[in-house]
């Protein structure tokens, strides 16, 4: 028999995510306080991902009621766990945050690290949900993209 997958709750998965990148970038942002440029650059991220929780809340409340079966035993399992399964977030706490992020180039490449991931999900989400759901993930995704690009160009500027 093969196991079901409740799209809603590969959704709550994605909000916790959220709000881990949410709080990552909250600590850089008030651990680089002295650095004008980094800090409002971090704290526009931790905002832009508190924007995402509520996008995401919307999947939630328009997500098929639908069930989806695997092809084979395992396979939705094995594919959520791979993307959800990431020591990326167990550096996203204040203690892992103090001796991992060293320079403003480790917060960057975390959060580019970070952003990577999330485009991952949301692709792989799109998969489980409705029209409106697979609407929403490619905005996110598109978004994430943005965040991963803002990143990238203040690493280049250090």
């Amino acid at each position: 028999m093969a196991n079901i997958l409740q799209p809603a709750e590969i959704v709550e998965i994605g909000i916790e995510k959220e709000k881990k990148r949410r709080d990552f970038y909250a600590l850089a942002a008030d651990h680089f306080k002295d650095d004008d440029d980094l800090a409002k650059l971090f704290a526009r991220l931790r905002d832009w991902e508190d924007e995402h929780i509520k996008k995401f809340q919307e999947i939630r409340d328009h997500v098929s009621k639908a069930q989806y079966a695997e092809s084979y035993p395992g396979e939705t399992e094995g594919y959520m766990q791979a993307l959800i399964d990431s020591e990326l977030y167990d550096e996203a706490t204040p203690e892992a945050f103090a001796t991992k992020v060293k320079s403003p180039a480790d917060a960057l490449d975390m959060g580019i690290r970070f952003e990577k991931d999330a485009i991952l999900f949301f692709n792989g989400l799109s998969r489980f949900v409705d029209d409106k759901g697979k609407e929403i993930c490619g905005t996110l995704i598109e978004e994430e993209q943005q965040h991963m690009l803002y990143l990238f160009n203040k690493k280049k500027e250090l």
